[in-house]
Order: C-alpha cells, then sequence, then structure tokens
C-alpha cells in the first residue's frame, strides 16, 4: 500500500494526501488540454530532492589513454541518510519529473522539475542511471540553458554537470548540443556565480574526452574561459583553470591557447600565494606544463616569470653536504668580509644573511635576489621538504622520471644550481638542459651568473657522463650569448675544457658544434682588437659590448688578463688546436666552417708573427671553404626547396667572408704569402664576387682580392681587372642599397655622392650595373626628396644612365617626368640639368 510506505529519509517530505500527490495531474483548460498546475503545490515542491547531507564538489583524477593526469569535478555524493529502500522509492518520483520537462508544460512546472531532478541526481551514480533511463532527458535539459531564469539555468547546468561525470553518459551530453547551449549561456552578459560555476564544471566533465576537447577549444568558447580567470567567485576560477588543464592535454588545442592570452593569465595565478589560491594554482600548473613542451612556448612561460624545474626525487637531494664551519659568501663565490664572531656549524650564519639581504643597500638587486633564492632553497634541501610539493605516493621517486614543476625566477635559478651540486647524473643533466631552456634573455643569463651557476657548469665539463658534458656545454652556449657572461666563462678557465673536447677526434657534431659556438663568441677577434687599441672611456664613459669585453670578471683590463687566461690561451696555438680546425674547415657544414675560421682568425690576433698557425696546410682549409657546393651550383639549384636553399646559401655566405677575413690576415705575414697560389685563389674569390652570394657578406671577399691583386703584380687581366670587377659587384650594389634602404638622409647623400664618382670616372659597365640593380627608382625617389648635393648627384647619374634609350622607359617609369617638371618650374639650383634631361627622355 502506498499509504503505509515511508517516504525516503533524504526527501524531507510529508504527504498529507498520498492519492492526490500520485494521482494523474489535472487537465487545464488554458493554453493546452494537456499542461498541468503543479506550480499550485508550492508546499510540496519546496521539500522534494533535498538530501539532508551533501558534500561539495570533490576533484578526481582519471588517467588518459597516454598515462597524462586528468581532472573532473565528480557528482555530489549523499550522505549517510539514504538507503537502498529509499533510492527505489525515488526512482517513482522520476518519470513523473522527466516528463514535466516537456516544452507543452508550464515554465514555472519545468522550473521546479529541474530542480528537483538536479538534486536527485547529486545521489550519485545509481540515481544517475535512473533519470538516463528516459530518452531525451538530457535534449530537454539543454533546452532549459536558454531559460531566461537563472534558478533553471543553475538547475539545468548542474544536472548536465552531474550527467557528465559518467563515463557512460558524457557522449550522450555532448551530442544533445550542451557545449553549444553551454558557449550561448557563457556570452549572456550578467550570470550569477552559480549558474558559471555549474557550467564551467559541465565542461570540466566533458574536456575530460581527448575528441570533445577539440570541439570545446575553439574560437567562442576559449575567451570565455580566460575570462573566467578573473571571476571573483574562487570556484569560478578552479573550474576554468581545470577546463583549460584539460584542453592543455591535446597538443592541437596549444597554439589556440596561446592566441587567446592563455600563458598570462595563468602564470599570474601560478603566482599567487594566497591559500584559497591552492587548486587554481595546481591547475594553472598543469596547463603550464603541458605548454612547456613546446620550445616555442617554453620562452613565453619563461617571460612570465616562471622556470621549468625538473623533479630529480627527493633521494637525490640526500647527496647535498653543505659545508660546515664555513663563512658565508655570495652565489657567485665572492667572499664576504668577516667578522670577529665565527661561522655557525649548521649554516645559520648564511641563513641571516639571506634573511638580512634586504637591509644592505651596496648590494646589488640581482646579488640580492641570488642570496634570497639561494637562502630559501637551501634551508629546503636541509630540513627534506625541497619536493614535498607535487610528490606524488602513486610514482616511483626515482630520477629517472621526467616530471617538472614550475618556480618563480628566484626560486626557480637557485633551484636548478642547487640540482648542479648534486651527485646523481641525470638530475645533473635534466638541470642543465632546464638552464639552457631558460636562458632565454639577459635578464635570466645574468641572474645565473649571479647565482654561482657558471662555477658548477664549468667544473662538469670534465664529467665522466657524455650526457652531463653534452647537457652543460648547451647551457654555457646559451649563457655565453650575453656580453657580460663570456669575459666571466674564460676567467673561470672555461677554455682548457673546451679546448681537451676540440682536440678528441670522436667528439659528435652536436657537441662539436657547441662547443665552437662558445669559443667564438670568447675568442671573438673583432672584440679582441679592440681591447689591444682601447685606451680609455669615450667622453667618459663606455657601455654593454665595450665594457664587457674590456674588463674581465676580476676587474683587471683585457690588456692586463690573469696568467691563468694567458696560459689557457696559448694552449690554442697547440699544433694540434691547429690541425683539428682546419680539418673541420676542410670536412664540415659551413656554420662550423664559420666557427673554425673565426677562432683562427683570432689566433693571427694573439700571435702576430702567425709562425705557428702557417706551419700547418692552412691553404687546404681556406680551398675548401672557397669551393663550397652550395656556391658552385648556386642557379643549378632549382629543384631545391626555397627556403632550405637561403638558409644554405647564408651559412656559405657567412663561412666564404670568415674565411676571406682569415686570408686577408694570413697574406700579412711572408712566410705564408710566399706559399700561397695566388692565381688559384684569386680565379676563386672572383667567381664568389659574381655570384648571387649576399651582398652584405662580399665586403671581405672584395678586400682579399685587392689584397691578393698587389701580390699578383706579374698576372694582369687586362679584359677584368680586379678593381673594376670590386666596383661592379661589390661597391656599386652595396651604395645603391643604401640609397634605397638607408634611413639616415646623409648616408644616401654620400653614397649617391660616391656613386656619381664612380660613373663620372667612367669605369665600364657601371651605368649597366646601376639599371639592372634597380637602382633607377631609388635615384628618381630620391630627387623627389634628397637634400641639394644628393639631388645633384642623383639627377648627374641619370643623365649618364639616359645616355643609352634602353634606360629611357624605366626612368620614365620611376616617375622621373613629374620630378624633374617640378625642379625646372620651381627655378631651383639644379633646375638647368633637369630640363636636359627632360629633352634627353621620350616625352
Amino acid at each position: 500500500m502506498i499509504a503505509s510506505t515511508t517516504l525516503p529519509t533524504c526527501f524531507n517530505f510529508k504527504l498529507l494526501n498520498p492519492q492526490q500527490a500520485f494521482a494523474p495531474p489535472k487537465p487545464s483548460t488554458k493554453n493546452s488540454p494537456f499542461p498541468t498546475n503543479f506550480h499550485h503545490y508550492n508546499h510540496l515542491w519546496s521539500g522534494i530532492f533535498k538530501p539532508k547531507s551533501c558534500s561539495l564538489p570533490t576533484v578526481i583524477r582519471k588517467a588518459s589513454d597516454d598515462g597524462a593526469p586528468l581532472q573532473e569535478p565528480a557528482a555530489v555524493s549523499v550522505g549517510e541518510g539514504a538507503n537502498s529502500s529509499s533510492s527505489t522509492l525515488g526512482d517513482n518520483y522520476v518519470a513523473l519529473f522527466v516528463r514535466m520537462l516537456g516544452l507543452d508544460h508550464d515554465v514555472l512546472d519545468r522550473e521546479q522539475a529541474i530542480v528537483a531532478l538536479w538534486k536527485y541526481s547529486l545521489g550519485g551514480k545509481k540515481c544517475i542511471d535512473a533519470i538516463m533511463q528516459f530518452q531525451g532527458c538530457v535534449n530537454l535539459t539543454v533546452n532549459l540553458l536558454s531559460s531566461e531564469s537563472s534558478a533553471t539555468c543553475e538547475a539545468a547546468a548542474g544536472l548536465l554537470r552531474s550527467i557528465s561525470s559518467i563515463n557512460l553518459y558524457r557522449d550522450l551530453v555532448a551530442e544533445s548540443g550542451a557545449i553549444e547551449g553551454i558557449t550561448s549561456l557563457l556570452n549572456r552578459p550578467s550570470l550569477t556565480s552559480e549558474v558559471k560555476e555549474q557550467r564551467m564544471c559541465t565542461l570540466w566533465n566533458l574536456s575530460v574526452d581527448e575528441e570533445l576537447r577539440v570541439k570545446i577549444a575553439n574560437s567562442d568558447i576559449l575567451p570565455l574561459l580566460i575570462s573566467s580567470l578573473d571571476d571573483d567567485d574562487i570556484k569560478v576560477k578552479e573550474a576554468a583553470g581545470g577546463v583549460l588543464a584539460n584542453l592543455a592535454l591535446s597538443h592541437c588545442n596549444h597554439s589556440i591557447m596561446v592566441e587567446v592570452g592563455a600563458i598570462s593569465k595563468l602564470a599570474k595565478l601560478l603566482q599567487t600565494d594566497l591559500e584559497e589560491f591552492k587548486v587554481i594554482r595546481k591547475e594553472a600548473r598543469n596547463a603550464l606544463l603541458e605548454l612547456v613542451k613546446d620550445q616555442y612556448y617554453r620562452i613565453l612561460v619563461v617571460e612570465e616569470g616562471l622556470v621549468p624545474v625538473p623533479m630529480v626525487g627527493s633521494a637525490a637531494y640526500k647527496s647535498f653536504r653543505p659545508g660546515l664551519y664555513s663563512w658565508p659568501s655570495m652565489p657567485d663565490g665572492t667572499e664576504i668580509e668577516q667578522t670577529s664572531k665565527g661561522p655557525s656549524r649548521f649554516g645559520a650564519s648564511e641563513l641571516l644573511l639571506g634573511l638580512n639581504v634586504g637591509e644592505n643597500a651596496e648590494i646589488e638587486e640581482a646579488k640580492q635576489n641570488a642570496i634570497v633564492g639561494r637562502t630559501q632553497q637551501r634551508f629546503l634541501a636541509r630540513i627534506g621538504a625541497i619536493e614535498l610539493d607535487g610528490k606524488k605516493e602513486s610514482q616511483p621517486d626515482t630520477p629517472t622520471d621526467n616530471r617538472l614543476t614550475l618556480l618563480p625566477w628566484i626560486d626557480g635559478v637557485a633551484r636548478l644550481v642547487l640540482i648542479l651540486e648534486l651527485d646523481d647524473e641525470v638530475a645533473i643533466s635534466r638541470a642543465a638542459e632546464s638552464i639552457a631552456d631558460s636562458s632565454i634573455n639577459e635578464h635570466m643569463r645574468i641572474s645565473f651568473k649571479e647565482a654561482g651557476a657558471i662555477k658548477h657548469l664549468i667544473r662538469l665539463l670534465d664529467h665522466n657522463s657524455y650526457a652531463v658534458r653534452s647537457a652543460v656545454t648547451h647551457a654555457l652556449e646559451r649563457l655565453s650569448v650575453s656580453p657580460v657572461v663570456y669575459p666571466v666563462l674564460e676567467a673561470e678557465g672555461i677554455l682548457h675544457p673546451l679546448v681537451c673536447t676540440l682536440k678528441h677526434s670522436k667528439t659528435s657534431g652536436s657537441l662539436m658544434e657547441k662547443t665552437l659556438d662558445i669559443l667564438a663568441r670568447i675568442l671573438d677577434p673583432s672584440k679582441e682588437m679592440k681591447s689591444k687599441f682601447y685606451n680609455g672611456p669615450v667622453n667618459g664613459s663606455k657601455t654593454g659590448i665595450d665594457a664587457a669585453s674590456s674588463v674581465d670578471a676580476s676587474g683587471k683590463s683585457s690588456g692586463d688578463r690573469p696568467v691563468s687566461i694567458r696560459d689557457s690561451r696559448k694552449e690554442l696555438l697547440d699544433s694540434a688546436v691547429i690541425t683539428r680546425l682546419i680539418e673541420i674547415m676542410r670536412t664540415s657544414p659551413s656554420n662550423l666552417q664559420r666557427k673554425a675560421a673565426s677562432i683562427l682568425e683570432f689566433m693571427t690576433v694573439i700571435e702576430p708573427s702567425m709562425e705557428t698557425i702557417t706551419r700547418e696546410d692552412m691553404l687546404s682549409g681556406l680551398q675548401a671553404v672557397f669551393q663550397q657546393i652550395a656556391l658552385k651550383d648556386m642557379k643549378a639549384d632549382v629543384g631545391q626547396e626555397p627556403d632550405k636553399s637561403v638558409l644554405e646559401l647564408e651559412e656559405a655566405a657567412l663561412a666564404v667572408s670568415a674565411a676571406s677575413r682569415l686570408l686577408t690576415k694570413l697574406l700579412d705575414s711572408e712566410q705564408f704569402s710566399g706559399k700561397i697560389d695566388t692565381i688559384h685563389f684569386t680565379k676563386l674569390l672572383r667567381k664568389i664576387l659574381k655570384s648571387d652570394m649576399p651582398l652584405q657578406n662580399k665586403d671581405w671577399v672584395a678586400a682579399c682580392l685587392v689584397k691578393l691583386s698587389s701580390l699578383s703584380s706579374p698576372y694582369v687581366d687586362t679584359e677584368n681587372p680586379i678593381n673594376m670587377e670590386v666596383t661592379l659587384y661589390e661597391a656599386i650594389p652595396r651604395l645603391l642599397e643604401q640609397i634605397q634602404s638607408s634611413f639616415s638622409p646623409k648616408t644616401r647623400e654620400a653614397a649617391a655622392v660616391e656613386l656619381n664618382r664612380i660613373i663620372s670616372e667612367g669605369v665600364v659597365d657601371s651605368t649597366r650595373a646601376v639599371a639592372s640593380g634597380g637602382g633607377i627608382f631609388p635615384l628618381v625617389k630620391l630627387i623627389e626628396e634628397g637634400s641639394d648635393r644628393a639631388v645633384e648627384a642623383a639627377l648627374s647619374i641619370l643623365y649618364n644612365l639616359s645616355m643609352d634609350s634602353e634606360n629611357h622607359s624605366a626612368i620614365v617609369a620611376a616617375g622621373a617626368v613629374p620630378a624633374l617638371r617640378k625642379i625646372v618650374l620651381s627655378q631651383r639650383s639644379h633646375w638647368t640639368r633637369a630640363l636636359h634631361l627632360l629633352r634627353i627622355l621620350p616625352v
């Protein structure tokens, strides 16, 4: 009997007339023959489906197919008051309320029904299964997302949230148009926090499915997710962060996430140090950790002040041995003046130094940050709490785990330097790679220098493990880009281990390339020559590279270098090193040839006599560079990919320019100039000068040709003298480029005057070189907006060009006629020359 049946304890509903409550709804004569007036029983609806005890949504984790962590908010579970009999009786109401969701029912009835079903769904999977027995329930629920009532929208989104938390029904929710309905709901100008939370959590559940992520990550939803990260409600923030974390698991979503500005928003939340932001920080970290897997997006993350740091396991830090009874020092090794009080055994002096560093105004900000970061990380390592955050019991705590975390740059830099002091080879390699990846700008490179990373990295260049040496060399190569860092590298003794690597014949190509990169930056011949002739500051000051190149890390000028630096540089003059560099020039790609030639040129600077260098077979290396296939068959490579061809040409041009500069320096040696075949090398360089090599790389080729011609006086080519070819293929194109692209009026004027001088001297084919080089259009533009001197030179050049009737059409097409008429009518100082040119042109 129904009257004798007790209602479920979770419904809190008092039944006065059971027959009336369970009777079919009475038909109404208003609007439709089938609507029901259940809203008259408000005293009944207020108590139906109210769980006595409901816990807040909890976050559960699921593993995707590739093992990445997926996150979704679970449905709210019912408290202990519910039992099996109450669930069975509750199922009897489901059909009634699902029927009330139909479009033929009153709006208020539909609202009360969706609220009741939402409350019922909070009972768990069994309750959701009971609702899903009725086909069309999800479609009717999605339809209610467009309701004007906030309560209806919240209940509809809440029911969809509960249903989508079950894997079996997730696809059905998406196929019913829930994503589109939620998107439309998100676009409303004003929504309550409750509605925002429910619809965000529904998307959070749906984003667990890899196929649905692509559907969610579109241009309509993502901006709304990003704006929700600034919402005042912390639960909305957490849900939006959870959706973004799941979307980031699919690599195809990364580009659109970056385009809408996800990185800056997530990085800002991750660096918010508030207790209530604990969950959103976790979600932001998970999303950013997926994005940093891409090398380009990693740069954007680092620019936001976050550093990727490897999780090496707490066991790896057991090898950390802080110095006991040692006086504290700066992270970069600078000693601090000792006081009468001795140092603490357990490092209290160092800790107090880090805590009070802000009170010392004499310390630079970069050093202060380095001290603070080192103090915090070493303290955590000493107490064994350095990797408690993010440590998972389900994963083995081994150094082979490739997990990462993101730390603010002060802590991240200090943590990476601390890992370099450990014994674990894998941990050291991963830390060195992270240093290389994080050294994206001058700020980060100087931060690593101040944190003391350089001395540890140089020490590890002698490590037994190849993986460690390769990772460390990569880090040093990225740090050496800074003009402030590379003098410190030489002062710390980096040349000796790099020279040893260079001598080793079995060194891999990648390691050799990075080694040559570092040596070429430290041993830059142009900077060395500048330091030799630098006697003091200009106008009382010196800046940037000049200061860095003239002063090393110890504060001594490059003219008064320490003995260790001078000794290490003498190692470069070893015959084994020179032979190895010549071999690289003979057999290696163009990028390595360029660096080897630059290092050999540096040797000619530190040893002006060049006795050691000239004893080796330098000519074979130079000939190999000049006879490169990229230059030899440049016009024949029509079928090659354009981008690849351009890149190879640029690399080859740089190598040829470096080799030409080296050859020019070697020709100063009588011993070398006496054994060189000047005729052979002149032919090679003339061929290069006439090639399609970029113009900016032809200057040293031209200079070397001129020097070779002075040594080969018996050989005179009357048809194509060297000076004429240099003028046609280097000087004229260079001057035309300055006239066309320079932003300085003085530079354009000087180039026009020089070009006019060349043409006035009657150099053969000079006017043809100007016309074929596209010089007519920039010359016409120059007479319109140049200075009087530039206009005079341009008019003279155009007049000489007009002597050839083939150039008339080009001069007219360039717009010379209106410009010339304007000069004539205004009777400027050069109007007569303009008039003569007008008379020659066919106008």
